[in-house]
């Protein structure tokens, strides 16, 4: 009689331990779906990042923050080899760590994954002991992973995510870092015309003025930050008359004298470029055909109102000389493309005739 109450515990025990591997089993499963969707998610966000309009730099420390935050990783840095320098583009790290930081190319311990392409592990075993690179506050970081990034074959920077855990990343499924670390090759890759972009826009020296550039980088995202704008630009169509007749010193003149005059009438919410020789761009943000045909109207006339003086060096006879300004506008939408709009518009002023100068809506 007491082998039944036996047999029966041991059954119970015995379902009971059923119960718990079935459980683990789905829990495991359920952790490995939630780290898929989990990496579905990230990937989404990255696509969203890519594309907002936002500062190249803005967009990759929001994927860092994004790989942070999905893939609980304590600390991660990317940097990138401009050409010149190691920049450090993204990390959560304090700044006193920066750089070191962007020195890693010159540890040994990373050379030989920089010249192989090849993604490189190291971790501490005890607490005395410190990472091969580390210079300050070495309980940190006890365990790195080190990947090299390439574009199509070309050494860009690195990828370095770090733990304070010692042998933090021994069980770590390497193939999906891999495969995030080509996401942040793709992410660069597709930003790098953005890049280019941003870092070639200048100052004119005349004027003070960004050049056109400047309308297509940093300026976009303040472009659209509302649903349409209005892009005028206007050509000084005597400049080339005034630079023969006159000199091109009066010329340039003409130039410093109509864009600081139309300075005075741009808004700090609005953005005003030299876009090319004699021509000039405003994009009024968010403001409507009506509201802009007024100011428009009223610049026009006190532009052609400027002189500038010009002393003949034989008669020493001063003259005054005005410039002639020819307008075109257009209508922008936010999502359509901007270069599309001041080609247009460039186009439209290069083909007017010489003596024209009105203010035409294209």
């Amino acid at each position: 009689m007491v082998l039944i109450p036996i047999v029966v515990l041991i059954g119970i025990i015995g379902i009971l331990i059923f119960y718990n591997i079935n459980i683990k089993k789905k829990l495991t499963t359920f952790s490995n779906v939630s780290s898929k969707i989990n990496k579905l998610n990230a990937l989404q966000d990255f696509m969203n990042i890519t594309g907002e309009d936002t500062s190249v730099d803005e967009k990759i420390k929001k994927i860092n923050q994004v790989l942070i935050d999905k893939f609980e990783i304590k600390y991660s840095t990317i940097v990138v080899f401009n050409g010149a320098e190691y920049v450090l583009k993204a990390t959560n790290t304090d700044e006193k760590y920066w750089k070191n930081l962007t020195n890693l190319h010159t540890e040994e311990v990373f050379k030989d994954s920089i010249s192989t392409a090849t993604p490189k592990y190291i971790t501490i075993d005890s607490e005395d002991e410190k990472l091969p690179y580390q210079q300050l506050d070495f309980s940190r970081a006890k365990s790195a992973m080190f990947f090299p990034l390439y574009i199509d074959s070309v050494y860009i920077g690195y990828w370095i995510i770090e733990s304070s855990v010692i042998h933090a990343f021994d069980d770590t499924d390497t193939t999906l870092l891999e495969v995030i670390k080509d996401d942040i090759v793709s992410i660069l890759k597709t930003v790098s015309y953005q890049t280019a972009m941003e870092s070639i826009a200048r100052v004119d020296q005349f004027t003070g003025l960004y050049s056109a550039e400047y309308l297509y980088g940093q300026a976009k995202s303040t472009i659209d930050t509302e649903a349409t704008s209005i892009v005028s630009m206007f050509k000084i169509t005597n400049i080339q008359e005034i630079n023969d007749t006159y000199s091109r010193t009066t010329g340039n003149n003409i130039i410093i004298a109509v864009a600081n005059w139309a300075k005075t009438y741009v808004k700090s919410t609005n953005v005003f470029v030299r876009y090319m020789g004699p021509k000039f761009a405003i994009v009024f943000v968010g403001q409507s055909e009506e509201e802009v045909t007024e100011v428009v109207k009223a610049l026009k006339a006190d532009l052609e109102d400027t002189q500038v003086e010009y002393i003949n060096p034989e008669t020493s006879e001063s003259i005054y000389v005005r410039p002639r300004i020819n307008f075109a506008i257009g209508n922008y939408y936010k999502g359509t493309g901007l270069e599309s709009v001041t080609k247009k518009l460039e186009e439209y002023l290069d083909q007017a005739p010489i003596e024209e100068h009105n203010i035409n809506f294209i």
